[in-house]
């Protein structure tokens, strides 16, 4: 397991996957490593479900920071293509933060839920002596739908495109840049392009877009270990190949500068809000154009082939990082 961020497949595979509690017919997927949400089966319907910690970010300004928050909790929902509908929600508040405060948080939330169809069925909230920023609760999501309908992100199938929205390194860039902007050594011009990016960190719409232009195959969120790590973890659970072209990924302005100054790797670092796409051919067009409505960066980036791993367009490897480049840095820099 790295010394930070999430437990690698050689941890999951030993200790988690053997040991899941009750062995229920009702589970239809259950924890999988590099999968995003669980499935139970209810009177023939899916109930999509997936859980995930609470970040607020207070320099973000507590609306944006909220926002920001709630997509990252119904986004692993969103990429199995059933619309998120229902969400439990526990805050453990730090000392700190006022009632003023977190009432901003919460009324931010509820109208982000409304205007997504998501109601809020239950939840816990408390101030506490030992919570801190930026995790201050959990909250789980989840979505009935029909089983035909889920996109599962080991889905690809040889002869499949691959599509990319926004691109790497989005939310690493701007939040490090909107975190530490005088740690970073770029030119204004890249660091107010740096910090645009959060704008751009919300993907449960298009990830609802897209699987409904579809027929999309799989469809994973570009978190924790970037690009390379959700290309590889799409290609081993579809046990099948991906082929990507470099220099067809969208870089958006400001990620390459930031990446260079920091030292981090932008195919190796966080990018909530970009989502990683294999489409049918015959709907790649329809998935592209649905997502381009919505002002969002989408390009092909590679296709589909039989064999294993991933590859560039020269036959290099691009191998799974053994840990997200960010978290590092992030730390380094809160420290000082």
């Amino acid at each position: 397991m790295s010394d930070l961020g999430k437990i690698d497949r050689t941890f999951f595979e030993r200790h988690v996957a053997s040991n899941l509690g009750a062995d229920r017919d009702d589970v239809a997927l259950g924890p999988q490593h590099g999968v995003d949400f669980g499935v139970l089966e209810i009177g023939g319907q899916a109930l999509v479900t997936a859980t995930d910690p609470i970040s607020i970010l207070p320099p973000l300004g507590l609306e944006r920071a909220a926002r920001f928050a709630l997509d990252l909790i119904l986004a692993d929902v969103a990429v199995s293509g059933v619309p998120p509908s229902h969400l439990s929600i526990c805050f453990t508040l730090p000392e700190e933060m006022t009632d003023e405060e977190f009432a901003t948080v919460w009324e931010t939330i509820h109208e982000e839920c409304a205007d997504l169809g998501v109601s809020v069925v239950t939840g816990h909230t408390a101030r506490y002596s030992d919570p801190s920023y930026p995790w201050i609760g959990a909250a789980t999501a989840m979505g009935v739908g029909e089983f035909g309908e889920i996109v599962r992100p080991d889905g690809a199938r040889v002869g499949d495109r691959l599509l990319l929205t926004t691109g790497p390194a989005v939310e690493a860039v701007g939040l490090l840049s909107t975190h530490f902007p005088d740690a970073i050594d770029v030119s204004d011009g890249a660091l107010a392009d740096a910090q645009a990016r959060l704008e751009e960190v919300h993907c449960v719409r298009d990830a609802l877009t897209a699987a409904a232009a579809g027929p999309v195959r799989a469809m994973h969120d570009v978190t924790e270990g970037g690009l390379a790590g959700a290309l590889n973890e799409m290609a081993d659970g579809a046990d099948a190949r991906f082929v990507v072209d470099r220099a067809a990924v969208p870089m958006r302005p400001g990620v390459r500068e930031v990446c260079e100054a920091l030292e981090i790797d932008p195919w190796a670092t966080t990018s909530c809000g970009s989502l990683l796409i294999a489409v049918d051919p015959d709907g790649v067009d329809d998935v592209r154009t649905a997502l381009e409505d919505r002002d969002t960066v989408v390009a092909e980036i590679g296709r589909v082939e039989s064999g294993n791993g991933v590859i560039d367009e020269t036959g290099d490897r691009i191998e799974h990082p053994a840990g997200d480049a960010s978290w590092g840095v992030y730390a380094d820099l809160a420290s000082e």
